[in-house]
């Protein structure tokens, strides 16, 4: 049967979305993601989100409907220890899959990166971090200490000035997320509009709960080839529960802290008993190895 002009046009301009989806190897991405960070559901719902908008924008563009590209400067927001980094490192993996950047990789930068400490210091710093990020992701963390009005000579709006120019107009080529305490970063973006206005994607990272918390230390001793025994793990949970109320608290990274503190208790109970011990004493963290924490002393852990 022989079909009409209409139909034979519309089956040309047909475009196997699941094809095109599995070439470019976002779902492979979006799993490393999903196995390397324990929660965030809202953070890791609103990067396939962004990868989907990012695919279907190159699709648009090839098939001559793109007026423009998308906008890709982005702002993470949340405390330390809570995935911003790792997230920043996939979405560079994903830019470059979907060809919005050369390379992919990530250059993480902070202030004492990009601000020198005298006239004609900061534009070669900043002009050296920009060409090593050129063709990927540069993430600056705590991008609010670029901006210090309280000190008349700071170099800082210098920084800032070389970095909004780049941002627009090398965008093609290099994606810029600026990451931070929320509130601080309101500030930051109240007293330079100039950022606020070229950032399309704004992610707030929640804090892990308990549970997440506990998951993200089980996580850690597998891949170091450790274990709680029952004892232990409920030390550990005590632990974490007067942990989260103090200062610093830096979620994942803290978790990690404190496995590392207690890896260093184990090998030093082991060699002061000597003697004989099982295979599996290598791996058991003990809880005594918790409880020997400052924090249940009521001291402050880093």
């Amino acid at each position: 049967m022989l079909m009409s002009t209409e139909e034979v046009a519309v089956e040309e301009t047909l475009i196997n979305l699941d094809g095109v989806y599995r070439e470019s190897n976002i779902q492979q991405i979006l799993d490393d993601l999903d196995r390397e960070l324990v929660g965030l559901v809202p953070v890791k719902t609103r990067i396939r989100e962004i990868a989907s908008l990012l695919l279907i924008a190159r699709l648009r563009e090839q098939s001559g409907l793109s007026t423009e590209g998308p906008t890709l400067h982005m702002c993470f927001t949340g405390r330390p220890g809570t995935g911003k980094t790792t997230v920043a490192i996939r979405m560079g993996k994903i830019l470059h899959h979907l060809h919005y950047v050369r390379k992919g990789h990530l250059v993480v930068a902070t202030r004492d990166d990009l601000v020198g400490q005298y006239v004609g210091h900061t534009a070669p710093k900043t002009k050296e971090i920009v060409k090593k990020a050129m063709g990927g992701v540069l993430f600056i963390d705590e991008a609010y200490y670029l901006y210090r009005p309280d000190n008349e000579r700071d170099y800082g709006q210098e920084a800032i000035e070389m970095l909004l120019q780049v941002m627009e107009n090398q965008r093609d080529d290099l994606v810029v997320i600026l990451a931070g305490y929320k509130e601080r970063m309101d500030t930051f973006f109240q007293s330079n509009p100039g950022f606020r206005s070229r950032i399309a994607h704004h992610i707030e990272f929640p804090d892990y709960t308990l549970d997440e918390l506990m998951a993200i230390a089980e996580l850690i001793l597998r891949r170091q080839m450790y274990s709680f025994d029952a004892e232990s793990r409920n030390a550990f949970a005590e632990y974490l529960s007067l942990r989260v109320q103090q200062p610093y608290f830096a979620n994942a990274r803290s978790v990690r802290n404190a496995i590392d503190r207690a890896k260093l208790r184990q090998a030093g109970r082991l060699v002061r008993h000597g003697g004989v011990v099982p295979r599996e004493e290598l791996a058991r963290i003990d809880a005594d190895d918790i409880r020997q924490s400052r924090v249940f002393q009521g001291g402050i852990d880093s």
